[in-house]
């Protein structure tokens, strides 16, 4: 991979190309974002910041919309 970073998600290191977004790093995890309510696993649905279903907390930061954030070194994405 061509300039890679790596991630942590859900305590399992992930290694992603550079430029890519927290939200498309958790999908490549195959984890969701978030689990609902009523228990539906939920994910990026508008990819623009508007929804909220990619909401995860990032490097201690919750409420954080993946979708409109790119990875970093050693980031810490928890979706639970």
């Amino acid at each position: 991979m061509r300039n890679s970073v790596d991630v942590t998600i859900n305590g399992s290191s992930l290694a992603v190309e550079s430029g890519c977004t927290v939200a498309a790093a958790i999908s490549i995890a195959q984890v969701p974002c978030r689990i609902s309510i009523t228990g539906e696993k939920r994910g990026p649905l508008c990819a623009m910041g508007i929804c909220f279903e990619c909401r995860a907390t990032v490097n201690g930061v919750s409420y954080t919309r993946t979708c409109q954030l790119l990875c970093e070194q050693a980031m810490d994405i928890c979706t639970q």
